[in-house]
């Protein structure tokens, strides 16, 4: 055999080899992968995160390895814990989601998932950020417009306490009517946009899902940080307040039906979803 047929030769053979390699990696990938699921169904997170990483190094391009390797690391995240350590893997699963994001931006899960971390390691103005992303691939999703509405009472709340309990004045959630316009005229300054924002996406989170009975609950708390913010209009705060008596009225009835469906659910017996389809 002369010396270009034994280069071609070597080649094919070692081309061979390597698509042999490849596709031995490929099925190791896959059964880590398949490993890593059933560690994460038995709620063992370590073992599932050693699984999927090792998958995703035999097959970068393997479907979903990526996606489960960040959701089991996500559940390592202590939620409130601002140690080094549980930040450290909070930013580790959302990189990884970053990375799935890179290749399909409008991945819904990968878009959820950051902002569930964030929101659980408190960075709140993030969690917001990454759930308005939900949105715009989705803007039907309730939960994310609950989440902002959530995060937009918690911050109004703790700016409404910042300045009422430094200048002697309990927050009795009525409009403080008690309270110098100082001190109101602060609250406002700090709150007006956050209230009216979370009232929006509250809103669309009930409109998207009628028995959201938590939206509900906190709507009735937005409404009684708008009687703060429109402490000049006396009717206006009235209103504010029988507006949240009638959330909070809404989000008890809502609750017990839910209840209530779900135990008939249980038992077998036939109930109506929230879009009236029987199941």
């Amino acid at each position: 055999m002369n010396q270009p047929a034994r280069l071609i030769a070597l080649a094919v053979a070692l081309g061979g080899m390597v698509l042999s390699m490849s596709g031995c990696d490929r099925l190791a990938a896959r059964d880590q992968l398949n490993k890593g699921v059933e560690s994460y169904k038995a709620a063992r997170y370590e073992e599932a995160i050693g699984h999927f990483q090792k998958a995703t190094e035999l097959d970068p391009s393997l479907p979903m390895a990526k996606s489960y390797l960040a959701t089991a690391l996500a559940q390592n995240v202590v939620p409130g814990l601002d140690t080094p350590d549980n930040l450290k893997t909070a930013q580790q699963a959302i990189s990884i989601f970053q990375e799935v994001l890179a290749k399909d931006p409008n991945d819904v899960n990968s878009l959820k998932n950051i902002a569930s971390i964030y929101f659980s390691v408190k960075k709140l103005d993030e969690a917001k950020e990454w759930q308005k992303k939900v949105l715009a691939v989705d803007p039907k999703d309730p939960e994310a417009a609950y989440t902002i509405g959530v995060i937009n009472w918690t911050k109004a709340h703790e700016n409404a306490l910042k300045i009422l309990v430094p200048a002697g004045i309990n927050d009795d959630g009525e409009g403080n009517v008690k309270a110098p316009k100082k001190v109101l005229e602060q609250v406002k300054q700090a709150n007006d946009s956050l209230v009216s924002e979370g009232l929006q996406y509250l809103n669309q989170a009930v409109a998207n899902r009628p028995n959201y009975d938590d939206a509900m609950a906190y709507l009735n708390l937005t409404y009684r940080r708008k009687a703060d913010v429109d402490f000049e209009n006396p009717d206006a705060v009235k209103d504010d307040v029988a507006k949240a008596k009638e959330w909070s009225a809404k989000a008890m009835g809502t609750r017990k039906a839910n209840e209530e469906a779900k135990e008939k659910k249980n038992a077998g017996g036939i109930v109506m979803d929230s879009s009236g389809n029987m199941k």
